[in-house]
């Protein structure tokens, strides 16, 4: 599912609400997130699970195609941890439907 899909399932199960209201604070919510991630914060939403920042060292790589040695710069890199209820709705799915879903 990407971000409009995410707004049109919302705005459909809310006909009281606008799509552009919607919109809006699917924006502003993703918006707090990263803002949140960005002064180094761990954002937690209970039932859902935690993002936080993780650093990667500096490390020297290899380019791909001509096999010489790439300094990589340090960066840092988004984390996802799924939470408890999460974890568990996802494993109480039946098999036969585990087998329609598909990874992205």
């Amino acid at each position: 599912m990407i971000k409009s899909e995410l707004v049109s399932r919302i705005a459909a199960g809310n006909p009281h609400l606008y799509h552009r209201d919607v919109q809006n604070v699917v924006d502003a919510i993703l918006n707090q997130i990263v803002s949140a991630m960005t002064q180094g914060d761990r954002v937690e939403l209970r039932g859902f699970g935690a993002f936080s920042v993780r650093i990667r060292r500096a490390r020297t790589g290899r380019d791909p195609r001509t096999g010489s040695a790439v300094q990589v710069a340090e960066k840092a890199m988004p984390y996802f941890k799924p939470g408890k209820e999460m974890v568990g709705r996802l494993n109480a799915i039946p098999t036969e439907a585990k087998a329609s879903v598909s990874l992205r």
